[in-house]
C-alpha cells in the first residue's frame, strides 16, 4: 500500500471538500492565497495530515450522490479553472516522488455528476433519457431521413439550429417544442394573440430586456409569479442568453418555458415599429371637433390650402379615430361620402353597410387631404381618381389600408379597404367547408397540372380561399408564384408579383415572365382577358397547377365565361381540372341565439327544404353583435368537378342553363343547399342564405 500516496490525497482532500461544499450551496468564497515563502528559509517538517471529516465519504464512493444544484454555465466554468488552480497551488508542496490519485478525467466526471439539471424527472439509474433527435424520430415528428438532412444543413451552415432547420423544412413547430422542452424538463406554454398586449406579455420586463433583444433571440418575457420572471423562449438551450436576459431583467429570479418562435414574432409585432399614434382619446377628439377648431377659409377651392388644413391637429385626430373605429368594429371597408349638405362614413360590417357617424360638412376636404398625405397621393389633383395604401398600426396590430378616391359632385369619395393580416391566416378547415366539398378541394389543389378557379363576386372571400390553399401547399419542395393586381397580403415562401399596367407589367406580361422561372404552381389574381386566360391555359396544357378567379355568378358559369373571354371550347375542357364558387354569409350571434321564430310561408318553405323547424336558430341581438343578432361570417360553397362526361359536354359549347342542370343531375351541390345545409346545422339564417343567393333563383 502507498501511505506516502494516500497522505498526499488527504492532504488534497480538504480542498475539494471545501469546494464540493460551494458548490452545493451555490455561493462563491474566496480561495485562500498561498503563504509567501523566503528562498533562503529552511523548509520545515510536513505537518502531520488533519484527520478526515467523518460525515464526507470518498469520492470514488458509488453511495456518494450529491443533491442536483441548478448553476449557470458561466458559474460552472468558473469553478472548474478555480479548482484547477488550487491543484496546481497545492502541488509544489508535495515531494517530487508524489503524484495525486485525483486526474482530470476523474475530477471532470465528479463534477459533471455533481452539476445536472434540476427536477429532471428521471430516476437513478432508471437507464439513458432519449436525446432531441431520438424523441423526433420515435415520436414520428420528423423521419430519420428528414433528420440526418436537417443535421447536414447545420453542420454546413454556421449558426444555424436544428430546431429552426426543421421547423423551415415543414415539421409541427409545437409538436417539435413540445419535445424540445421535454428533453430540458421545462413547461411548454402558447400564447393567446386575441389578448390585449398586455395581457400576453410583461411591458415593464420587455421595456428592460428591449424589444431588439427579444426578436434577435426570441426571447419574451411573459409575467411575473412569485417574484419570479417567467421567461418564454423558443431556445431553451441557449443557456447564455437566458444569463444574459436574466442580467438585463435585474430580477430575483427567472423561470424557463417553451414558447413557438412563431408567436412570440407576432406578439412582438403588436408593438409596431414605432408609438401608436391612433391611440387617441376619443372624447377629448369630439371634444376639439366642438369646439369647431378648424376653419376654411372663405376663398375658391383653388386657394384653399389642404395641406395645411390637414395638418390641423383636430383632423389628425379624427381621420385617426375613424380607422380606430372602423378596426374596433370590425369592418372590411371605409366609405367616406360627402354630400350636399352632410359627411357620412359608413363601415361595412360582415358584408353590409352601416352609417357610423356623420362629421361636420366642413371637414369633408381637409379629412380628403389628410388621408392623400397618409397615402402618398396628390392632394392638389382633384379630378381624377388616384389609388394608394396607407401602413399604419392600430390597436397593437400592423394594418394596410387600400385607398381608392374617385370626384363626385359634391367632392371626392374616399374609400379605404382594411387589409388585416389576422383576418387571412386561416386554414382550409375554418373557412365553413363540409366534409365532402373540403376533402374534395384538398385533392384539386395538390393536382400536379391544370386549372382550378374560384369564382364569386367581389367581397365574396376568393382571395381568402386562395391564399389558405396556398398555405397548404409544401412550399419547401414547390415554387409557387403568385401575380397579383394588388398584392394584398404577404405570405412567407411564396414569389409575389405586382402588376403595374401603366409601365406595361400587365397580368398576361407578368405570367409570361413568371413561366420562365420554374414555377409549380401558379396563382393568378383574375383572369380579365383573352390574352391571360390563353397563357394559363397555356401553362395548365404544359405541366403547371393554376389557380385563379373569375367574376361569375356560380360554378357552371365560369366554363360559359371563358368561352366568352375567347377561349375554344375543347381547351377549357382539357385544361380546367374544377370550379369552386362560393359566397359569405352572416353567422348566427352564438351569445344570443335562440330557436328562431318565422311567418307561415317561410315554415312552409323550410318545411319543403327538409329543415326540422326547431334547429333553425336566430339572434336576438346584444352588445357583443352591435344588436344585429349576426356576428362574423362563414362560406358557402358550390364545387364542380370537371370528369370525362362533363369535358364531352363542354366541347360542345352547351348553354349555361343545360350545362348547369346537367352538372346538378352530376352531384353538383349547389349554393343555396349548402346554404341550408348550414341553416339546420344552426349557424347562419334563411333569409342570409336567400339573401346571396337571391339571383340564382
Amino acid at each position: 500500500m502507498n501511505t506516502e500516496g494516500n497522505g498526499k490525497q488527504m492532504r488534497g482532500r480538504p480542498k475539494i471538500d471545501d469546494l464540493l461544499k460551494r458548490l452545493s450551496s451555490n455561493k462563491e468564497t474566496e480561495r485562500p492565497s498561498p503563504r509567501a515563502t523566503d528562498p533562503d528559509e529552511v523548509p520545515a517538517e510536513p505537518s502531520p495530515p488533519p484527520p478526515e471529516p467523518a460525515p464526507a465519504p470518498p469520492l470514488s464512493d458509488p453511495d456518494f450522490n450529491p443533491p442536483p444544484i441548478d448553476i449557470t454555465a458561466t458559474e460552472m466554468t468558473d469553478e472548474i479553472e478555480e479548482l484547477d488552480e488550487l491543484i496546481e497551488i497545492e502541488t509544489p508542496a508535495l515531494p517530487t516522488s508524489a503524484t495525486i490519485d485525483i486526474d482530470a478525467g476523474d475530477m471532470v466526471s465528479s463534477l459533471t455528476e455533481i452539476y445536472r439539471p434540476a427536477d429532471t424527472g428521471e430516476e437513478h439509474g432508471s437507464g439513458r433519457k432519449e436525446s432531441f433527435e431520438d424523441l423526433l424520430v420515435s415520436k414520428q415528428i420528423v423521419t430519420a431521413k428528414e433528420l440526418i438532412q436537417a443535421q447536414a444543413i447545420v453542420s454546413n451552415s454556421p449558426g444555424t439550429r436544428l430546431s429552426d432547420v426543421l421547423i423551415e423544412r415543414g415539421a409541427d413547430e409545437l409538436e417539435l417544442l413540445k419535445i424540445l422542452a421535454e428533453t430540458w424538463s421545462l413547461s411548454f406554454e402558447t400564447l393567446d394573440l386575441e389578448q390585449a398586449p398586455d395581457e400576453i406579455f410583461d411591458g415593464t420586463m420587455l421595456q428592460r430586456l428591449g424589444s431588439a433583444f427579444c426578436k434577435e433571440y426570441e426571447v419574451l418575457p411573459v409575467r411575473v409569479s412569485d417574484g419570479r420572471v417567467v421567461l418564454g423562449t423558443s431556445r431553451p438551450d441557449d443557456v447564455f442568453m437566458i444569463d444574459e436576459a436574466r442580467l438585463r431583467l435585474k430580477a430575483r429570479g427567472v423561470r424557463t418555458v417553451v414558447i413557438p418562435g412563431s408567436q412570440i414574432r407576432a406578439a412582438l409585432d403588436l408593438l409596431g415599429e414605432e408609438e401608436q399614434e391612433h391611440d387617441t382619446d376619443v372624447e377629448s377628439i369630439l371634444t376639439d371637433i366642438e369646439e369647431d377648431d378648424v376653419r376654411l377659409e372663405e376663398a375658391d377651392d383653388d386657394e384653399v390650402d389642404l395641406e395645411r388644413e390637414a395638418a390641423e391637429s383636430p383632423v389628425i385626430r379624427y381621420v385617426n379615430y375613424i380607422i380606430q373605429t372602423a378596426v374596433k368594429e370590425g369592418a372590411s371597408d371605409i366609405h367616406i361620402e360627402p354630400g350636399d349638405k352632410s359627411l357620412v362614413v359608413r363601415y361595412r360590417i360582415d358584408g353590409v353597410l352601416f352609417e357610423a357617424m356623420r362629421p361636420p360638412n366642413k371637414m369633408a376636404a381637409a379629412i380628403t387631404s389628410r388621408l392623400k398625405i397618409m397615402a402618398n397621393l396628390d392632394i392638389s389633383e382633384r379630378r381624377i381618381p388616384q389609388d394608394g395604401r396607407i401602413r399604419c398600426n392600430v390597436q397593437g396590430r400592423k394594418l394596410d389600408l387600400r385607398v381608392s378616391t374617385l370626384p363626385t359632385s359634391y367632392g371626392e369619395k374616399t374609400v379605404m379597404r382594411i387589409l388585416d393580416t389576422k383576418n387571412i391566416n386561416v386554414s382550409l378547415d375554418d373557412l365553413g367547408f363540409d366534409e365532402d366539398t373540403l376533402t374534395t378541394w384538398k385533392t384539386q389543389i395538390t393536382q400536379p397540372h391544370g386549372i382550378v378557379l374560384v369564382t364569386g363576386p367581389t367581397g365574396s372571400g376568393k382571395t381568402t380561399t386562395l391564399y389558405a390553399s396556398m398555405r397548404q401547399m409544401d412550399k419547401v419542395t414547390k415554387n409557387v408564384s403568385t401575380v397579383e393586381d394588388p398584392v394584398e397580403y404577404h405570405m412567407d415562401g411564396i414569389t409575389q408579383t405586382q402588376v403595374h399596367e401603366k409601365i406595361g407589367m400587365t397580368f398576361s406580361g407578368a405570367l409570361r415572365a413568371l413561366l420562365r422561372q420554374d414555377p409549380d404552381v401558379i396563382m393568378l389574381g383574375e383572369i380579365r382577358d383573352m390574352d391571360t386566360a390563353g397563357i394559363a391555359i397555356q401553362a395548365a396544357l404544359t405541366g403547371h397547377l393554376v389557380l385563379s378567379t373569375l367574376h361569375t355568378n356560380d360554378a357552371p358559369s365560369a366554363v360559359t365565361r371563358l368561352v366568352n373571354i375567347g377561349i375554344e371550347p375543347f381547351l377549357i375542357g382539357a385544361a380546367v381540372n374544377g370550379v369552386l364558387a362560393q359566397r359569405l354569409v352572416r353567422r348566427v350571434c352564438s351569445n344570443c341565439a335562440k330557436q328562431a321564430e318565422h311567418t307561415e310561408d317561410m315554415c312552409e318553405f323550410l318545411e319543403m327544404q327538409g329543415i326540422d323547424l326547431t334547429s333553425v336558430m336566430a339572434g336576438e341581438g346584444c352588445e357583443k353583435c352591435r344588436q344585429l343578432g349576426y356576428s362574423g361570417r362563414l362560406g358557402i360553397y358550390e364545387l364542380l368537378v370537371i370528369d370525362d362526361t362533363i369535358r364531352d359536354v363542354i366541347a360542345r359549347n352547351p348553354n349555361v342553363t343545360e350545362f348547369r342542370r346537367m352538372c346538378c343531375d352530376r352531384g353538383m351541390h349547389t349554393l343555396r343547399a349548402d346554404g341550408f345545409a348550414k341553416v339546420r346545422d344552426g349557424l347562419t339564417t334563411p333569409e342570409e342564405v336567400l339573401r346571396v343567393t337571391e339571383a340564382m333563383g
